[in-house]
Parts: structure tokens; C-alpha cells; sequence
């Protein structure tokens, strides 16, 4: 497979979805944790989403409970924190593992096209990864890396 657009999965409310529904759009894939240190960037993910989405910008999350145990709700409890503490409403996805053998095949193709520096392994919650409109793997973003900071990013690839 070798674009994202080749992958399906399951929303936080149980839905397959093919992620062949977003061509056409740029991407943001990233997974999440409701009791992370870095669980405030959902703030700054919305907002970039508020703000190109009538572009053509998708935010897709994908929790995992991979890390510290973080991420340890049901569909139903992060999908309610995200909305009552973050007012999420880009696209959300059930719970997936992000790294090792069982991880999901989207992570397995993300860390392959984009590995970090360090291993291809996810790394921690909130590694992001930035998708062109024909599902390309463009560019990989540390946690730390704040939404705010990939929006000239985002820009660039929406005005292509």
C-alpha cells in the first residue's frame, strides 16, 4: 500500500471509514491521550481545524492507550472529555495500538513513510503526521510540537 487512502478504520462510534473519503483533503493524523501532558494540543488542533477545513483540512485522532496508560476510557468517555474540555469536533477513531506488532496497519504505513529519528516506533501520544491530498506522508511532527507550529506547513500544502 502506499498511500494512506489504501486504510480504513473505525470511528469512535464503531463506523469502518475509508480513509479514501478524504482524498483530495490535507491531512493531520495524530494520536491522542485524554491524561497526557501533551493532551491540551486538542485546543490547538480544533482551532486549526476551525480554521481550514473549508480548505480542504482534516484533523483525524486516533487514541491509544500505548503510553502510561493514558488513554484508559471507553470510546464514549473520550469522545465526551474531548468535546466537553477541548470542544473536539474534527474527526475522532476508536481506540488503536500505534506501535508494535499489533499496532494498527495506518501507524505500521505513517512510521514507515516518516520514521523519526530515533526508531520508526511511535514514539509517545501526540506524534503527528502531515498527509497530502493524494495520501502521501509528508512530514512527521514530535509531541512536543505544537499544532500552532505546523500551520505554515499546513498552508503550503493547501495552496498547492
Amino acid at each position: 500500500m502506499s498511500s494512506v487512502h489504501d486504510f480504513s478504520a473505525k470511528t469512535i462510534t464503531g463506523e469502518d471509514k475509508k480513509l479514501a473519503d478524504y482524498k483530495g483533503k490535507v491531512l493531520m493524523i495524530v494520536n491522542t491521550a485524554s491524561k497526557c501532558g501533551f493532551t491540551p494540543q486538542y485546543e490547538g488542533l480544533q482551532k486549526l481545524y476551525d480554521t481550514y477545513k473549508d480548505q480542504g483540512f482534516e484533523v483525524l485522532g486516533f487514541p491509544s492507550n500505548q503510553f502510561m496508560n493514558q488513554e484508559p476510557g471507553s470510546e464514549q468517555d473520550i469522545q465526551e472529555f474531548c468535546q466537553v474540555n477541548y470542544g473536539v469536533s474534527f474527526p475522532m477513531f476508536s481506540k488503536v495500538d500505534v506501535k508494535g506488532k499489533d499496532a494498527h496497519p495506518l501507524f505500521k504505513h505513517l512510521v514507515k513513510e516518516a520514521p523519526g529519528l530515533l526508531s520508526n516506533q511511535v514514539k509517545w501520544n501526540f506524534t503527528k503526521f502531515l498527509v497530502d491530498q493524494e495520501g502521501r506522508v509528508i512530514n512527521r511532527y514530535a509531541p512536543k510540537t505544537n499544532p500552532e507550529n505546523m500551520e505554515e506547513d499546513v498552508q503550503k500544502l493547501l495552496s498547492r
